[in-house]
């Protein structure tokens, strides 16, 4: 099995701005902009928020709620209207994809979205950003491949469900390509539909946390201990340089680069990934409340 950690949402040079950490604790990963999708940020809903209102008021009305939104990877049911036999999807193309196919990436594996986070208050009654509050690297959802699907070959009779999604918009590209998850999380020592096969961590907490406590950029993440390379071999992808890579007191520093989308990690190198992935889904399902992880 494999664990990819995918850089997904808004950033300094997609969208502008983080994604915001919202006073109660809440995460949510505002979707990239994308003049080729057919979803509206104003389309898109976030528990009692509408996503293009949100984002029209943190991007200061630079992205309208008429604006077109990139929704990949979509994992909640609850975002949009869905057909019949909905599942969460999440879609890559050109060099990340190939990355991904070269690196055996199939059915099992799991990704981990991460991105780039920062608190906000609310300031007269509208929600701003907290200057004050660092950038964060942060995990935000998950997604176990079922299926691999290559676009431009997929039956449209049994994946009409899926013909929404941006990727089955962007014309003809030979390796666009789209991940169905499973319905339910499939993991030695996992309870048979004890947990869902995609999904998002509603709430932020210092588990879900990459970037290093003591960092000046997000981009210094504090990883398990066991991560640290071993027989000089990297265990992430695009991480081979081992000075990317030191020991500290509480982990795994590592200086990711700067505009990776996928690292890889082979479990089968790594054995202590499955526990580690196993503790925090189940500790960080869906339906827990957020106000304990509040600042």
């Amino acid at each position: 099995m494999r664990i990819i950690f995918s850089r997904k949402g808004f950033d300094s040079s997609s969208g502008g701005k983080p994604s915001p950490i919202l006073p109660d604790g809440r995460m949510v990963s505002l979707p990239i902009p994308d003049k080729q999708s057919p979803i509206r940020y104003g389309d898109i809903r976030w528990h009692e928020h509408n996503l293009g209102a949100l984002v029209s008021d943190l991007t200061d009305s630079r992205i309208p709620a008429s604006h077109l939104a990139h929704l990949d990877p979509d994992l909640s049911n609850d975002s949009l209207p869905r057909l019949p036999g909905w599942r969460p999807i999440f879609g890559q193309t050109g060099a990340a994809q190939g990355h991904l196919r070269n690196s055996g990436v199939v059915a099992g594996d799991i990704f981990l979205f991460f991105g780039l986070f920062r608190h906000v208050d609310y300031n007269s009654g509208k929600l701003d950003w907290n200057t004050c509050s660092p950038l964060l690297h942060v995990l935000w959802g998950w997604l176990q491949i079922d299926e691999v699907l290559k676009v431009d070959v997929c039956d449209d009779e049994k994946y009409q469900w899926a013909k929404y999604h941006p990727h089955f918009h962007r014309g003809l590209e030979t390796n666009n390509t789209v991940y169905v998850a499973r319905k339910h999380l499939t993991l030695s020592g996992v309870s048979a539909g004890d947990l869902a096969g995609a999904g998002v961590f509603p709430c932020f907490s210092e588990q879900l946390r990459l970037t290093a406590l003591s960092a000046t950029t997000p981009s210094l993440w504090e990883l398990p201990q066991w991560l640290y390379p071993r027989n000089d071999i990297s265990p992430l992808t695009y991480h081979a340089d081992l000075s990317r890579w030191r020991k500290s007191e509480r982990g795994t520093k590592l200086n990711t680069v700067a505009r990776g989308q996928e690292f890889i990690l082979d479990c089968a190198k790594y054995p202590e990934a499955i526990e580690w992935i196993k503790t925090l889904l189940a500790s960080n399902r869906a339906n827990e409340g957020c106000r304990n992880n509040a600042r």
